[in-house]
């Protein structure tokens, strides 16, 4: 199938409602007759009879990253051959993808809006991959998930990833209501899956998520060995599960966000400028979309100096502006200060750096993800029925 856009550079709006991360698992919901949930991605028709789902996210496997992964990985070739297109949200980030995906809710209603957010009313920067129990998730993050919602209406709901993420704030935020199963790697992960799927004989549904691929292309970059090495694990885990799908069981397969390598040229830090630091109080997002939070007063001289200095490399654009674009969906009051004063959207392949006040590992990442364009927007749905491959 191809891609609807063929620069990878150009931006993409995210298809809230209509074709989304979000959409995923209310789709999957009304196909396991779910009362109140609408299959938005009219996944019922080729679903006819199903009665066990299971939803893998493999972490940083954007649409656009399938081209390079498939000569390592055959079987996700051939799925995605009949697959689709959907749209992340923004930011195109884990933690906001992964609570957009577990509660069916565009990133403004959930409240996980971006890697790293102020707290607001205080200095603090709530680091979501990071987070025990404060803030409290069910308040930061308010929406029922689709698994409680599955559960509650006699689903068999489950979600599987890695033992360390039990009882995290983000796994309370996107996961809650369904029961947690810890599996360590793509073996593991495999093996949980298809068993919380062939337990019991009601409807069900699982959630699994792996995260290796992302971190090889984090730490090595797009199309490196280790990121081919980890696609080729992906392919193991894909052929595992659809090999194992009992025959009432569907498999759907997409991804949080794509990625792309940033070379050390288009790489700004404004840690070591000090006009990109003037009138900034706290920087929060990451590298590919920064939310700077301005001195009293001093918002306009901010967006002013960061066009000047970032010119074409970024759209810059202050909250109210960005909010009304509708990239985050509708937000909430509640929500709306956890955006920054300021919102610095990455193009091309530039990224804004904080060597000070970021991690010290994120300066030396080969790839990276975030902003609004195609290679980190699109994602893939990728279906399978039981007993459809061989």
């Amino acid at each position: 199938m191809s891609v609807p856009v063929t620069d990878p550079f150009a931006p993409v709006r995210p298809r809230y409602g209509a074709a989304s991360l979000a959409d995923v698992l209310p789709s999957a919901l009304a196909v396991l007759g779910v009362p109140g949930a609408v299959d938005v991605l009219g996944l019922s028709d080729g679903l006819a009879g199903v009665r066990r789902i299971a939803v893998l996210l493999v972490d940083g496997l954007g649409w656009h990253q399938i081209p390079t992964a498939a000569p390592y990985a055959p079987t996700l070739a051939e799925l995605a051959a009949d697959g689709r297109p959907l749209t992340t949200g923004f930011p195109s980030t884990t933690p906001t993808s992964l609570v957009s995906l577990g509660t069916g809710a565009a990133p403004g209603a959930h409240g996980i809006l971006g890697f790293r957010v102020n707290v607001p009313g205080t200095d603090r920067v709530l680091t979501h991959i990071d987070w025990g129990d404060d803030p409290d998730p069910q308040r930061w993050q308010p929406v029922r998930t689709q698994l409680d919602r599955a559960a509650a209406a006699g689903v068999t709901a489950t979600v599987v990833t890695r033992p360390e993420y039990a009882g995290s704030g983000l796994t309370v935020s996107a996961n809650r209501g369904g029961a947690f199963r810890g599996a360590a790697d793509v073996d593991t992960l495999a093996r949980a899956m298809l068993a919380a799927l062939t337990t019991g004989d009601g409807p069900t549904l699982v959630s699994g998520y792996h995260p290796d691929l992302d971190r090889e292309g984090h730490g090595s970059g797009v199309d490196s060995l280790p990121w081919r090495a980890a696609a080729s694990d992906v392919d193991r885990l894909l052929t595992r599960l659809v090999d194992g799908l009992p025959s009432d069981a569907a498999l759907l397969v997409t991804a949080d966000h794509g990625q792309l390598n940033v070379p050390q040229t288009h790489r700004f830090d404004m840690d070591a400028d000090p006009r990109l630091r003037n009138g900034v109080r706290l920087v929060a997002g990451e590298a590919r979309v920064r939310y700077l939070h301005a001195e009293p007063g001093a918002v306009d001289d901010v967006i002013a100096i960061w066009r000047g200095v970032l010119g074409d490399a970024a759209w810059v654009a202050g909250r109210d502006e960005a909010v009304a674009a509708g990239w985050f969906g509708p937000v909430p009051e509640a929500h709306l200060q956890r955006v920054g004063d300021v919102v610095v959207a990455c193009h091309g392949s530039y990224a804004v750096l904080a060597s000070r006040t970021d991690h010290p590992a994120e300066a030396t990442l080969v790839a990276y993800h975030g902003s609004y364009t195609a290679v980190e927007m699109t994602i893939p749905l990728l279906v399978v029925r039981g007993g459809a491959h061989h």
